[in-house]
């Protein structure tokens, strides 16, 4: 079998220089670079992970870590979406991805599985409450999605814009009545998308009743029915609700048409993400799009800048969100 030693014999450069070569280092002359794979070319030279491994004191192995709030990780739209493009990213160098959930029976703390499986960094999607602490004052590069952390880097959407977005449509819509099924509080998200809704109403000089905003959860189905039905048991039932996540609209749409009331002629819905199914339903979803290719693509930069010394600096990216107007909504 052919080894790093072959490569640099017949090319007569160091196993350093090869090394570089091999792992993409940008300080190696282009020269170098083209001998070193032609010899790759025409000797048959396949990486061997350990060896590699070995040779640049890296796993070549990246951990994603994420809060299990509903009970399908990365089956949830969003997140499998945003996980697909951060994945895309980092295998353009070489690195394969660790997935570790709080909720996998693990004997240890997620940091310390990772620590001992010997990854180069990880990428954190949502909060993990107090463990968080331990991944943002360590020296394991870290990046957090979805939940900004002192002392680390992260990347999330404009979810406070998302929710101002959100009441400026409806409001433009002629609707004053306007509810608010919004995630837990205990994710950074939904506190965000229910502080654009207040101050937007607020804004518009709209008189908001406390019943209006209802808790629907960890942006579940179940939990966007449950929410629902609530608002539509108020004395004075709104004309329009903002909901904090799409597969919760989807709930409460099914509840408004259980009722025998339409969308968006009784009362007009809009959500938040614009997952792939939005499109699809009837009637299709006005929604806050998520821009989740590049938050998956702007979260791997981060870290891989991170684990290669490019960056000591946390910084947090905010990407932005977009209005996408279908059929849930109608003026009043």
């Amino acid at each position: 079998m052919t080894t790093i030693y072959d490569i640099a014999k017949a090319t007569e450069y160091s196993i350093t220089t090869v090394s570089k070569v091999l792992n993409n280092y940008p300080n190696v002359s282009e020269k170098a670079k083209k001998k070193v794979l032609q010899a790759v070319e025409e000797l048959g030279y396949t990486p061997n992970s350990s060896a590699r491994t070995l040779a640049t004191n890296k796993s070549w192995m990246i951990g994603v870590v994420f809060a299990e709030h509903l009970g399908v990780g990365m089956a949830h739209p969003f997140f499998s979406e945003v996980i697909e493009s951060f994945k895309k990213q980092v295998e353009l160098y070489d690195y394969d991805l660790l997935f570790v959930s709080r909720n996998m029976g693990l004997q240890k703390r997620t940091y310390k599985h990772l620590k001992h499986r010997g990854v180069d960094g990880v990428v954190v999607v949502q909060s993990l409450g107090e463990e968080a602490i331990e991944y943002s004052t360590s020296k394991l590069p870290t990046v957090f999605i979805d939940m900004p952390i002192e002392k680390s880097s992260a990347v999330y959407s404009d979810n406070k814009q998302g929710g101002m977005l959100a009441v400026d449509y409806l409001y433009g819509l002629g609707h004053r009545k306007i509810a608010h099924i919004a995630g837990r509080d205990t994710m950074f998200t939904a506190v965000e998308r229910t502080r654009g809704f207040k101050l937007a109403t607020h804004e518009k000089g709209l008189t908001i009743p406390e019943q209006y905003i209802v808790d629907g959860g960890y942006y579940s189905y179940e939990g966007g029915r449950e929410a629902m039905v609530r608002l539509l048991g108020l004395e004075d039932p709104p004309t329009a609700v903002f909901v904090a996540g799409d597969e919760m609209a989807l709930g409460a749409i099914k509840v408004i048409k259980e009722a025998g009331l339409r969308v968006p002629e009784d009362i007009s819905v809009i959500g938040f993400d614009d997952i792939p199914l939005s499109k699809h339903v009837d009637p299709p979803l006005t929604t806050i799009r998520q821009d989740k290719q590049l938050i998956g693509q702007q979260s791997a930069v981060l870290l891989l800048d991170k684990i290669n010394g490019l960056s000591k600096n946390n910084q947090d990216k905010i990407v932005p969100v977009q209005l996408i107007k279908r059929n849930s909504c109608s003026a009043l």
